[in-house]
């Protein structure tokens, strides 16, 4: 079972077309933040924590006693870090954790007016996003979309601000690390800072492209997702 966590301003829209991309005997699961697609009605979160145990819960429902490999991307990056850690506390962890696109959570949230952030406009948080490829021109040809996909972005950002990492938080699971080569400044670094928060086996891949590495390898990216038996020390 491949569990995956979305990221700032994200639905489960993109990963959605990854059941393709599985073997038949692995499931998608998709975890959907509250204020958006099928939770439409229910307000946004608004503090880590309580958002953090909702996700633990919906993961632990989803995968009963099967095991589960736990990816999160940018800001659920960091969310599926602290999900695994949860869960393990809970004895429900993940057979592998993998993060992609995201600073560690010691150095979360990144506080030196680093793109996206709350004090942008919407038209830089806007341009961001399409930069990035986050926003589709599909999407910003129309405008009510456009302002719930920035919407949506604030709302996330805001539980952002409220993440703190408690010193000692490791994950025990093998941790797969992954980030693109033109991802922002220094992404090989903030990539290695990681290992540090790894329990167990580690490793770490480099992919070409930005925060969304190139639409091909994201199309495929359930195939540079590892497996337990390939990773090293």
């Amino acid at each position: 079972m491949l569990v995956c966590i979305g990221y700032s301003g994200g639905g489960t829209a993109p990963f959605r077309p990854w059941a393709t991309q599985l073997p038949d005997d692995t499931e998608l699961v998709l975890v959907c933040y509250p204020g958006r697609e099928g939770r439409f009605t229910e307000p946004y979160a608004t503090e880590w924590d309580p958002l953090c145990d909702d996700v633990v819960d919906a993961v632990a429902t989803d995968v009963a006693d099967r095991p589960y490999v736990l990816f999160g991307h940018s800001m659920g990056a960091v969310m599926a870090f602290e999900v695994a850690a949860r869960a393990e506390r809970r004895g429900r962890g993940p057979s592998t954790l993998t993060v992609s696109a995201s600073e560690a959570p010691t150095d979360w949230p990144v506080r030196d007016g680093t793109p996206p952030n709350l004090e942008q406009s919407n038209e830089e948080l806007v341009h961001w996003m399409s930069t990035v490829g986050q926003l589709p021109q599909a999407l910003l040809d129309e405008p009510e979309l456009v302002d719930m996909a920035v919407s949506l972005l604030r709302a996330d950002l805001t539980v952002s601000r409220s993440y703190r990492y408690r010193p000692g938080t490791t994950v025990q699971a093998p941790m797969q690390v992954i980030y693109g080569t033109e991802d922002g400044r220094a992404p090989a670094g903030h990539a290695q800072r990681w290992t540090g928060l790894a329990g167990g086996r580690v490793r770490v891949d480099e992919l070409p492209g930005g925060h969304f590495y190139t639409p091909e390898i994201w199309a495929a990216f359930p195939s540079r997702i590892a497996s337990l038996g390939s990773f090293t020390k």
